[in-house]
């Protein structure tokens, strides 16, 4: 994956989530097909962290069964970093191991998005907008 797509209206839903999760991350699961997100199932960080989340299995089964059903795939991880820039941080990157999708990252500092895969080695992939 080169690229993922998210929509203004979906930008708008994700900043809105982590302004009102602050001062704690917050987390979400990015629905679409290939590479373009077309849902957003917005998720509790159970961990309550400023510098780390957890989404509880629930709601992690919730949202695989929800992509099912409605036939679109898991395709990005999104959570906020509300007192840092958008990078992996290294317990992201431990995780990237085991959920190797899109990883979407939004700075509370910056107020910018920036969208991470892992391959053999962390990449930044660009985020374009529909």
């Amino acid at each position: 994956m080169q690229k993922i797509i998210l929509s203004n209206s979906d930008k708008k839903i994700l900043t809105e989530h982590a302004e009102n999760e602050k001062p704690n991350e917050s987390c979400a699961i990015l629905f679409g097909k290939e590479n373009v997100i077309s849902e957003v199932f917005l998720t509790k960080n159970i961990d309550e962290s400023p510098v780390n989340f957890t989404i509880s299995n629930e709601q992690l089964i919730e949202g695989y069964k929800i992509a099912e059903e409605k036939k679109v795939d898991v395709i990005g991880i999104f959570h906020s970093h509300p007192n840092s820039e958008a990078y992996p941080s290294n317990t992201d990157k431990k995780f990237m191991q085991s959920n190797p999708v899109a990883w979407v990252i939004y700075s509370g500092v910056s107020k910018k998005f920036r969208a991470y895969m892992l391959e053999s080695e962390i990449k930044e992939i660009s985020i374009e907008e529909r």
